[in-house]
């Protein structure tokens, strides 16, 4: 069933205000400003499409490519980001995703100028069984892992999409906000699920509330971000967390990830929960825990395999 969410008839003052919007406490830089040529190129050569893809070994790393409005999610960036991570999740050879933004920034959510602009209205989906959201994959549920390299601005829908991700890596000037309250957007995308799950209700609403931005740092002690990286290199620590995750035994941390979502997520009790864990865990044993134990009998798990772990 498809709903007709809005049909805007947007004056030109609205369309001005979205364009010329500022972020005063960050010395009122422009957040829909032209991207520098430097920041374009940064995509490789190449890079085409709304979002780009590529395969190394077992990660697959998946950009957002609309640099010139920083990385905000127009409806055909929303349909590939759901068809790329779709085909992660069923490729049997891939472990791991990571997610990012070309040019310079993660996400600035949708694309609120395009949407001025439309004459016409926006269609969604209203089950969100049945299809995707607003900015594309926010409604899956991945087998397995997707991290975010956050860079630049992750903010309104571009952190929903974040916080879709098991992990994120975030630069030291990144910005993260539900910047969408200033204007009267919903967060429909799961930010409102996702969030306070995350960091805990009392600093969820604080953000949800306010719309104020949130640096790094603190990103870090909410526990919004799990890494801070120097800026320029999201993406590589990213990318090496995902190739040391991908080296795992696969059935084990799948098994793991999806009982602690299920405990999040569904479990009616504390019974129900642990049921779960151990029920879904049981196979693993054979599967995988048995080779491994005999690995450490035989010295692979002794002395320095736990120690060097840079995780």
């Amino acid at each position: 069933m498809a709903l007709t969410l809005w049909r805007l008839s947007v004056n030109n003052a609205f369309r001005r205000s979205v364009h010329h919007m500022t972020l005063n406490s960050v010395k009122g830089q422009r957040f829909y400003s032209t991207t520098s040529k430097e920041e374009i190129k940064s995509a490789g050569p190449g890079a085409s499409g709304t979002v780009i893809s590529e395969r190394r070994g077992t990660v697959m790393l998946i950009g957002i490519n609309r640099p010139e409005a920083r990385n905000a999610v127009n409806p055909e960036a929303a349909q590939r980001l759901t068809e790329e991570l779709s085909a992660f999740d069923q490729d049997k050879s891939l472990n791991v995703a990571v997610l990012y933004g070309v040019g310079g920034n993660f996400c600035a959510g949708f694309d609120l100028k395009e949407l001025a602009q439309s004459s016409g209205s926006l269609k969604l989906e209203q089950d969100v069984r049945r299809g995707p959201g607003p900015m594309g994959p926010s409604r899956m549920r991945l087998s397995k892992p997707l991290i975010a390299a956050v860079s630049g601005y992750a903010v309104a829908g571009g952190l929903e999409l974040a916080l879709l991700a098991d992990l994120r890596v975030v630069e030291e000037s990144s910005i993260m906000g539900v910047f969408c309250r200033r204007f009267g957007v919903p967060l429909i995308d799961g930010g409102t699920v996702r969030l306070p799950q995350l960091i805990g209700l009392s600093r969820a609403l604080d953000l949800i509330l306010t719309g104020r931005p949130v640096k790094a740092q603190e990103a870090l002690t909410f526990g919004l971000a799990n890494r801070v990286v120097p800026d320029g290199q999201a993406l590589q620590v990213a990318l090496e967390l995902a190739e040391q995750v991908s080296a795992f035994p696969q059935l084990c941390l799948r098994a793991d990830r999806n009982s602690a979502y299920h405990a999040v997520f569904d479990s009616s009790s504390f019974t129900q929960a642990m049921q779960y864990e151990f029920d879904h865990g049981l196979p693993v044993v054979v599967a995988e825990a048995v080779t491994g134990a005999t690995q450490f009998s035989l010295g692979a798990g002794r002395g320095g395999t736990f120690s060097k772990s840079k995780l």
